[in-house]
């Protein structure tokens, strides 16, 4: 929600060979048109030889930045990393700054008083900016976590989706927001004391209707602030299964059999709604698609603050696959 590197001794000739950057392509910078102000961000590769796929990357949720982080705890670097591996197989990408948010902070004066719908809008933006800037047909959109709902609502309705190819769900919920956040804080011990207030707040926001922050437990009143709470409605209204089961284009799910945040279960459920869709189920990944190969959460939760751990083995291959061949990518 808005509230979630040896001890050898080398030459200085060897220092300087080691430090010197692999070559490869460079991010430039890219708009698309928001509300009042530019939407900005970075195109890495170009879709060459012409026709190649290219993929655009939602967050999710919260301030969450272009390259997968955030000022609340999350260094992950999980789409600046997902750019690299794509940009690596010959696959452009585009990273994005949220309406609001960071270089797209022009685009709206409050990154707060915002909608799903909103950021769908934004997706149909970038869909018709990368269009035009690089000449393909059609753009790949790959939603993260909250940024998956996102992006399979922007698939709805022929001429909305026309300009998309199709979709990378990761890490995305398969039932309705607000499921899974009472599962989240149902998991959490700790919780018990403030559990059904929390949970009669969630259940107010479903019905269309706001929640007092000043009425719950201070612990809680950060994740139901007054000012998110128009984006917690809309979110809390959408299901992905009845989204995904609508989809016209090629859908591939892809889910870490370790994310502590959004279930295999999800998984299952999106690609059950929709028998067209692809799954993809990834051992000892998680939610930021990092390799955790144990059960200990405080060892799952490192991998977040950890931008030099590569992305989990399978993850970059699974989505080459789809993208270049959606119609042959299982495993």
């Amino acid at each position: 929600m808005k509230a979630f590197l040896f001890g050898l001794a080398v030459s200085a000739a060897a220092l300087a060979a080691v430090a010197q950057p692999a070559a490869g392509p460079r991010d430039q910078p890219i708009e698309a048109r928001g509300p009042f102000g530019p939407l900005k961000g970075s195109l890495l590769g170009a879709p060459a030889p012409a026709g190649a796929p290219v993929v655009l990357i939602v967050p999710g949720s919260g301030p969450t930045d272009r390259n997968g982080n955030n000022p609340l705890g999350v260094n992950a670097a999980t789409y600046r990393l997902l750019a690299q591996g794509l940009a690596a197989r010959g696959i452009a990408s585009v990273r994005i700054d949220k309406r609001g948010m960071f270089e797209s902070s022009k685009a709206v004066a409050d990154a707060n008083a915002v909608t799903i719908p909103d950021y769908v809008a934004d997706v149909h933006s970038w869909v018709g900016a990368i269009r035009r800037s690089t000449g393909v047909p059609c753009v790949w959109v790959l939603g993260h976590s909250e940024g998956g709902m996102v992006a399979l609502a922007a698939l709805q309705g022929r001429e909305a989706a026309s300009g998309i190819c199709g979709l990378v769900l990761a890490a995305t919920p398969g039932r309705p927001v607000g499921q899974v956040l009472r599962d989240q804080l149902r998991a959490n011990p700790a919780n018990a004391p403030i559990l059904d207030q929390a949970l009669a707040a969630i259940t107010r926001l479903e019905g269309g209707a706001r929640v007092d922050p000043a009425s719950l437990h201070p612990a809680l009143q950060p994740l139901f602030n007054e000012a998110v709470q128009g984006f917690l409605i809309s979110a809390f209204a959408q299901d992905p299964a009845k989204l995904i089961a609508a989809a016209q284009k090629p859908v591939l799910v892809l889910q870490g059999e370790r994310d502590l945040q959004v279930a295999v279960q999800d998984a299952r459920l999106l690609a059950q709604a929709n028998p067209n869709a692809q799954l993809v189920l990834l051992p000892d990944t998680n939610h930021v698609l990092k390799a955790v190969p144990t059960d200990d959460a405080a060892a799952n939760m490192a991998t977040y603050a950890n931008p030099g751990q590569p992305l989990a083995p399978g993850v970059v291959d699974a989505i080459v696959r789809f993208v270049t061949a959606p119609g042959k990518a299982r495993p």
